[in-house]
Protein backbone atom coordinates (compact mmCIF):
# COMPACT_ATOMS: atom_id res chain seq x y z
CA UNK A 1 0.00 0.00 0.00
CA UNK A 2 1.22 3.42 -1.04
CA UNK A 3 2.10 5.77 1.87
CA UNK A 4 -0.18 8.32 0.24
CA UNK A 5 -3.37 6.27 0.23
CA UNK A 6 -3.63 5.81 3.87
CA UNK A 7 -5.80 7.52 5.73
CA UNK A 8 -5.41 6.18 9.30
CA UNK A 9 -1.77 5.65 9.80
CA UNK A 10 1.37 7.73 9.63
CA UNK A 11 4.47 5.91 8.53
CA UNK A 12 8.26 6.99 8.91
CA UNK A 13 11.27 5.32 8.12
CA UNK A 14 14.73 5.26 10.00
CA UNK A 15 16.83 3.00 8.47
CA UNK A 16 16.21 -0.59 9.25
CA UNK A 17 13.39 0.45 11.46
CA UNK A 18 9.50 1.30 10.22
CA UNK A 19 7.88 3.50 12.56
CA UNK A 20 3.94 3.43 12.42
CA UNK A 21 1.51 5.74 14.74
CA UNK A 22 -2.25 5.16 14.68
CA UNK A 23 -3.18 8.44 13.28
CA UNK A 24 -6.72 9.70 14.35
CA UNK A 25 -6.21 11.38 17.47
CA UNK A 26 -9.20 13.59 17.51
CA UNK A 27 -11.10 9.72 18.36
CA UNK A 28 -7.78 9.02 20.71
CA UNK A 29 -7.19 6.49 17.53
CA UNK A 30 -10.19 4.25 17.69
CA UNK A 31 -9.29 1.38 15.53
CA UNK A 32 -11.49 1.58 13.01
CA UNK A 33 -11.73 -1.72 9.92
CA UNK A 34 -9.93 1.03 7.37
CA UNK A 35 -7.30 1.39 10.16
CA UNK A 36 -7.42 -2.39 10.63
CA UNK A 37 -6.87 -2.75 7.09
CA UNK A 38 -3.94 -0.86 6.60
CA UNK A 39 -2.11 -1.90 9.34
CA UNK A 40 -2.34 -5.29 7.62
CA UNK A 41 -1.34 -3.95 4.24
CA UNK A 42 2.09 -2.12 5.57
CA UNK A 43 2.27 -4.98 7.94
CA UNK A 44 2.65 -7.07 5.03
CA UNK A 45 4.86 -5.12 3.08
CA UNK A 46 7.50 -4.27 5.47
CA UNK A 47 7.63 -8.21 5.57
CA UNK A 48 8.23 -8.26 1.99
CA UNK A 49 10.68 -5.25 1.51
CA UNK A 50 14.22 -6.82 2.11
CA UNK A 51 15.05 -3.57 4.40
CA UNK A 52 12.91 -3.46 7.38
CA UNK A 53 14.27 -5.34 10.95
CA UNK A 54 11.66 -3.44 13.59
CA UNK A 55 8.43 -1.92 13.49
CA UNK A 56 7.31 0.76 16.20
CA UNK A 57 3.90 0.78 16.94
CA UNK A 58 2.48 4.29 18.87
CA UNK A 59 -0.24 6.45 19.32
CA UNK A 60 -0.65 10.09 17.78
CA UNK A 61 -1.31 12.42 20.40
CA UNK A 62 -1.55 11.80 24.03
CA UNK A 63 -3.49 8.46 23.49
CA UNK A 64 -2.55 4.74 22.02
CA UNK A 65 -5.40 3.50 20.92
CA UNK A 66 -8.77 3.53 22.53
CA UNK A 67 -10.52 0.68 21.01
CA UNK A 68 -12.81 -0.45 18.17
CA UNK A 69 -14.35 2.48 16.61
CA UNK A 70 -18.45 2.30 17.30
CA UNK A 71 -18.97 3.79 14.46
CA UNK A 72 -18.29 0.25 12.91
CA UNK A 73 -20.10 -1.64 15.43
CA UNK A 74 -23.13 0.72 14.55
CA UNK A 75 -23.44 -0.32 10.96
CA UNK A 76 -22.78 -3.74 11.71
CA UNK A 77 -25.46 -4.10 14.07
CA UNK A 78 -27.50 -2.77 11.76
CA UNK A 79 -26.96 -5.16 8.59
CA UNK A 80 -28.72 -8.50 8.25
CA UNK A 81 -26.41 -11.55 8.16
CA UNK A 82 -25.58 -12.43 4.58
CA UNK A 83 -24.59 -16.52 3.93
CA UNK A 84 -24.60 -17.10 7.26
CA UNK A 85 -21.97 -14.28 8.36
CA UNK A 86 -22.83 -12.68 11.67
CA UNK A 87 -21.17 -9.01 10.06
CA UNK A 88 -20.90 -8.22 14.13
CA UNK A 89 -18.43 -11.37 14.24
CA UNK A 90 -17.20 -10.68 11.41
CA UNK A 91 -15.85 -7.06 12.69
CA UNK A 92 -14.88 -8.43 15.72
CA UNK A 93 -12.41 -11.22 13.58
CA UNK A 94 -11.29 -8.34 12.11
CA UNK A 95 -9.55 -7.32 15.02
CA UNK A 96 -8.33 -10.88 16.10
CA UNK A 97 -6.43 -11.46 12.58
CA UNK A 98 -4.64 -8.35 13.25
CA UNK A 99 -3.50 -9.30 16.33
CA UNK A 100 -2.45 -12.67 14.98
CA UNK A 101 -0.40 -11.14 11.86
CA UNK A 102 1.36 -9.07 14.34
CA UNK A 103 2.04 -12.00 17.02
CA UNK A 104 2.96 -13.77 14.34
CA UNK A 105 5.46 -11.47 12.36
CA UNK A 106 9.47 -12.54 12.12
CA UNK A 107 9.78 -8.56 12.24
CA UNK A 108 10.87 -7.47 15.99
CA UNK A 109 7.97 -5.64 16.98
CA UNK A 110 8.13 -2.47 19.91
CA UNK A 111 4.68 -1.09 21.13
CA UNK A 112 5.17 2.56 22.81
CA UNK A 113 2.43 2.94 24.99
CA UNK A 114 0.87 6.07 26.17
CA UNK A 115 -2.78 7.43 27.71
CA UNK A 116 -5.20 4.91 26.57
CA UNK A 117 -5.00 1.17 25.74
CA UNK A 118 -8.06 -0.71 25.18
CA UNK A 119 -9.55 -3.19 23.04
CA UNK A 120 -7.56 -3.88 19.63
CA UNK A 121 -4.46 -1.72 21.24
CA UNK A 122 -4.72 -3.84 24.08
CA UNK A 123 -4.28 -6.70 21.72
CA UNK A 124 -1.14 -4.95 19.61
CA UNK A 125 0.46 -4.32 23.20
CA UNK A 126 0.29 -7.97 24.39
CA UNK A 127 1.85 -9.50 21.03
CA UNK A 128 4.41 -7.03 20.93
CA UNK A 129 8.00 -8.18 21.51
CA UNK A 130 8.75 -5.38 23.85
CA UNK A 131 5.96 -3.10 25.07
CA UNK A 132 7.59 0.44 26.78
CA UNK A 133 5.14 2.33 28.52
CA UNK A 134 4.86 5.77 29.70
CA UNK A 135 3.78 6.87 33.13
CA UNK A 136 0.97 7.86 31.89
CA UNK A 137 -0.74 4.57 30.51
CA UNK A 138 -3.85 3.54 31.33
CA UNK A 139 -4.62 -0.01 30.36
CA UNK A 140 -8.74 -0.76 29.99
CA UNK A 141 -10.96 -3.93 29.90
CA UNK A 142 -14.03 -2.65 30.76
CA UNK A 143 -16.12 -5.11 28.52
CA UNK A 144 -17.51 -7.48 31.41
CA UNK A 145 -18.90 -4.75 32.89
CA UNK A 146 -20.56 -3.29 29.93
CA UNK A 147 -22.59 -6.54 29.52
CA UNK A 148 -19.59 -7.68 27.21
CA UNK A 149 -16.39 -10.03 26.66
CA UNK A 150 -13.54 -9.33 25.70
CA UNK A 151 -13.19 -11.80 23.14
CA UNK A 152 -10.69 -10.69 20.83
CA UNK A 153 -8.15 -9.96 23.57
CA UNK A 154 -8.98 -12.95 25.78
CA UNK A 155 -6.38 -15.31 24.25
CA UNK A 156 -3.45 -12.32 23.74
CA UNK A 157 -4.18 -11.69 27.53
CA UNK A 158 -3.31 -15.43 28.69
CA UNK A 159 -0.74 -15.49 26.39
CA UNK A 160 1.15 -12.81 27.92
CA UNK A 161 0.19 -12.85 31.81
CA UNK A 162 -0.89 -16.21 32.15
CA UNK A 163 -4.35 -17.59 32.73
CA UNK A 164 -4.94 -16.58 36.33
CA UNK A 165 -4.04 -13.25 36.02
CA UNK A 166 -5.38 -12.88 32.65
CA UNK A 167 -8.75 -14.07 34.35
CA UNK A 168 -8.62 -11.91 37.14
CA UNK A 169 -8.11 -8.54 35.40
CA UNK A 170 -11.36 -10.11 33.10
CA UNK A 171 -13.63 -10.77 35.64
CA UNK A 172 -12.68 -7.55 37.25
CA UNK A 173 -13.01 -5.07 34.27
CA UNK A 174 -9.53 -3.90 35.66
CA UNK A 175 -8.29 -0.86 34.68
CA UNK A 176 -4.40 -0.76 35.29
CA UNK A 177 -2.00 1.95 35.32
CA UNK A 178 2.12 1.85 34.55
CA UNK A 179 3.16 0.95 37.85
CA UNK A 180 0.58 -2.34 37.92
CA UNK A 181 1.03 -3.03 34.18
CA UNK A 182 5.16 -3.22 34.83
CA UNK A 183 4.47 -5.14 38.26
CA UNK A 184 2.51 -8.24 36.18
CA UNK A 185 4.64 -7.76 33.61
CA UNK A 186 1.97 -6.69 30.66
CA UNK A 187 4.43 -4.08 29.36
CA UNK A 188 8.45 -4.40 30.24
CA UNK A 189 9.70 -0.75 30.64
CA UNK A 190 7.54 2.49 32.26
CA UNK A 191 9.24 5.70 31.51
CA UNK A 192 8.52 9.43 32.12
CA UNK A 193 7.84 11.41 29.06
CA UNK A 194 10.93 13.34 28.78
CA UNK A 195 12.97 9.89 28.69
CA UNK A 196 10.65 7.48 26.91
CA UNK A 197 12.55 8.37 23.48
CA UNK A 198 15.74 7.66 25.20
CA UNK A 199 14.25 4.10 26.17
CA UNK A 200 13.03 3.39 22.55
CA UNK A 201 16.23 4.23 20.88
CA UNK A 202 18.01 2.13 23.50
CA UNK A 203 15.95 -0.45 22.74
CA UNK A 204 15.95 -0.28 18.71
CA UNK A 205 19.87 -0.44 19.07
CA UNK A 206 20.05 -3.16 21.15
CA UNK A 207 17.72 -5.52 18.70
CA UNK A 208 19.37 -4.36 15.50
CA UNK A 209 22.74 -6.02 16.99
CA UNK A 210 20.84 -9.10 16.56
CA UNK A 211 20.86 -11.28 13.45
CA UNK A 212 17.34 -11.08 11.82
CA UNK A 213 17.35 -14.02 10.50
CA UNK A 214 18.17 -15.46 14.29
CA UNK A 215 15.44 -12.77 15.61
CA UNK A 216 13.00 -14.64 13.05
CA UNK A 217 14.00 -17.78 14.21
CA UNK A 218 14.06 -17.57 17.89
CA UNK A 219 10.61 -15.66 17.45
CA UNK A 220 9.12 -18.66 15.65
CA UNK A 221 10.77 -21.29 18.33
CA UNK A 222 9.43 -19.50 21.35
CA UNK A 223 5.54 -19.22 19.54
CA UNK A 224 5.98 -23.43 19.12
CA UNK A 225 7.87 -23.74 22.58
CA UNK A 226 3.82 -21.81 24.54
CA UNK A 227 2.31 -24.90 23.60
CA UNK A 228 4.86 -28.02 23.17
CA UNK A 229 6.13 -29.74 25.67
CA UNK A 230 10.27 -29.08 25.59
CA UNK A 231 10.87 -32.88 25.76
CA UNK A 232 8.96 -32.71 21.84
CA UNK A 233 11.10 -29.59 20.98
CA UNK A 234 14.64 -31.16 20.79
CA UNK A 235 15.29 -32.07 17.68
CA UNK A 236 13.58 -29.23 15.77
CA UNK A 237 15.63 -26.89 18.50
CA UNK A 238 19.05 -28.85 17.17
CA UNK A 239 17.75 -28.43 13.71
CA UNK A 240 17.30 -24.61 13.89
CA UNK A 241 20.41 -24.51 15.68
CA UNK A 242 22.51 -26.17 12.98
CA UNK A 243 20.96 -24.18 9.96
CA UNK A 244 22.14 -21.08 12.13
CA UNK A 245 25.36 -21.95 12.47
CA UNK A 246 25.81 -23.15 9.06
CA UNK A 247 23.86 -19.87 7.94
CA UNK A 248 25.44 -16.80 6.64
CA UNK A 249 24.58 -15.35 9.85
CA UNK A 250 26.21 -17.49 11.96
CA UNK A 251 29.16 -17.40 10.06
CA UNK A 252 29.43 -13.74 10.12
CA UNK A 253 28.24 -13.32 13.83
CA UNK A 254 31.00 -15.81 14.73
CA UNK A 255 33.63 -14.48 12.97
CA UNK A 256 32.91 -10.94 14.11
CA UNK A 257 33.16 -11.61 17.59
CA UNK A 258 36.28 -13.56 17.37
CA UNK A 259 37.52 -10.77 15.30
CA UNK A 260 36.02 -9.04 18.07
CA UNK A 261 34.46 -6.14 15.43
CA UNK A 262 30.24 -5.55 15.19
CA UNK A 263 28.44 -8.25 12.58
CA UNK A 264 27.39 -6.42 9.33
CA UNK A 265 23.93 -6.11 9.90
CA UNK A 266 24.56 -4.33 13.53
CA UNK A 267 24.64 -0.12 13.78
CA UNK A 268 28.00 1.56 13.73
Amino acid sequence: MATAALTTLALARSGATLHITLNRPEQRNAMSLVMVAELRAVLAEAERDGQTRALVLRGAGSHFCAGGDIKDMAAARGRPAVDGIDPIAQVSRAFGALCVAFAATPLAVVAVLEGTVMGGGFGLACVADVAIASDTVSFRLPETSLGLVPAQIAPFLVERLGYSEAKRLAVCGATLGASEALAIRLVHEVHGADTLDTALARVLDDILRCAPGAIAATKALLAQARFAPSATLVAEAAAVFSRAVQGPEGVEGTTAFIQKRPAAWAPL
